[in-house]
């Protein structure tokens, strides 16, 4: 695929977003050191406001949301248990095996609602490891948003639900909360209340927050100790990370209070959608800056569609034949989401 051009609009992700010149100059003016000893100033700063803005204990620098799942689930749990989560999860679907190739864990998968799963179906999940045939339950995984079901937010009720149902068994539970900030813009609450139950929680500063890289682990000091020696185990100690973590500072402090536009405009895109003839779009689950739509026309499939914006310089991704998600964020304007929405009522009209 060609390089995206200056007028191209990008609806593939949120990990589409260049850094902002003010994220260029703090990394370029980072004070550094090696982070592996302890010694980088500006990560440590970082994990100290991640930790204290989710009210967790402490936190850890890492280089993805895949690699923060990863080391936080191994970090809770040992090889030969089971991890429950939804169907359509993230680190099930997405994350290559991980939680099996690295963290020996057999997913228990089980549907949900819209990407949330009901307490009494966790609670029917739950082994204790009595049955010889089945391993212990040794994690409930929870996803806020719910990437696959649209960017549906979690409640605070839904959440503290959930966990009460696993901590009742003396299961932790790991968020992985990629894009908690937006979950809190929709729900109206503060980031912190969405992950108070949960024993740790994964978000992004590269998708909705708009940094080029890193993604940070939040939870008690204790587990963060344990998740350090094993993001040190899977090759994710860094050095010099501080150039990293300045931009990813910038984004904390600048994205959050702009994030319910990129909401709004995925609300626009959804809703004209939702008017043009063999598109379904499920406006229920339009709740962030994500639009899930399927193309059931004759004349026309996924593939084709994404073509046929290309030729209006609009990206989008197919996920199937028929399925296709775009995602707004920082660098899709209300402008361009006019011209989206133009383009598609001429395509589809």
């Amino acid at each position: 695929m060609p390089i995206p051009g200056t007028n191209t609009i990008d609806l593939r992700s949120d990990t589409k977003t260049l850094p902002t010149d003010e994220m260029r100059r703090a990394m370029a003016e980072a004070e550094v050191g090696d982070d592996k000893a302890g010694e980088d100033p500006t990560v440590s700063r970082l994990e100290q406001m991640c930790a204290e803005l989710l009210g967790k204990e402490a936190g850890l620098f890492v280089v993805s949301g895949t690699m923060g799942n990863l080391v936080a689930i191994k970090s809770l749990t040992e090889p030969g248990q089971e991890v429950i989560l939804e169907r359509l999860a993230h680190v099930y679907l997405w994350e290559g095996g991980g939680i099996s190739a690295i963290c020996g864990l057999l997913p228990r998968t089980i549907p949900g609602n819209r990407g949330v799963m009901s307490p009494e179906a966790v609670e029917a999940a739950i082994s204790d490891g009595s049955n010889v045939h089945r391993g212990a339950t040794g994690l409930l995984e929870l996803e806020n948003t719910h990437n696959m079901a649209g960017g549906v937010a979690l409640t605070v009720e839904q959440t503290r639900a959930l966990c009460d149902v696993a901590h009742g068994h003396g299961i932790p539970v790991h968020l992985d909360g990629a894009r908690i900030f937006n979950a809190a813009v929709a729900r109206g609450v503060e980031p912190a209340e969405l992950v108070t139950p949960v024993d740790s929680v994964q978000f992004c500063f590269s998708k909705s927050l708009g940094a080029p890289v890193g993604s940070m682990i939040c939870g008690s000091r204790e587990f963060i100790e344990r998740a350090r020696h094993v993001r040190n185990v899977v090759g994710g100690a860094m050095r010099q990370a501080g150039v990293m973590a300045a931009a990813a500072r910038v984004a904390l402090e600048t994205a959050p209070g702009r994030l319910h536009e990129d909401h709004e405009n995925a609300r626009t895109i959804g809703e004209t959608l939702a008017e043009l003839p063999g598109i379904d779009v499920d406006l229920e689950t339009v709740q962030t800056n994500m639009v899930n739509l399927e193309v059931r026309r004759e004349d026309l499939d996924a593939p084709s569609l994404c073509r046929a914006l290309a030729d209006y310089d609009i990206l989008a991704i197919c996920r199937s034949d028929v399925a296709i998600r775009l995602v707004t964020h920082v660098q899709v304007t209300r402008e361009d989401t006019r011209r989206v929405c133009d383009a598609l009522r001429e395509v589809l009209g």
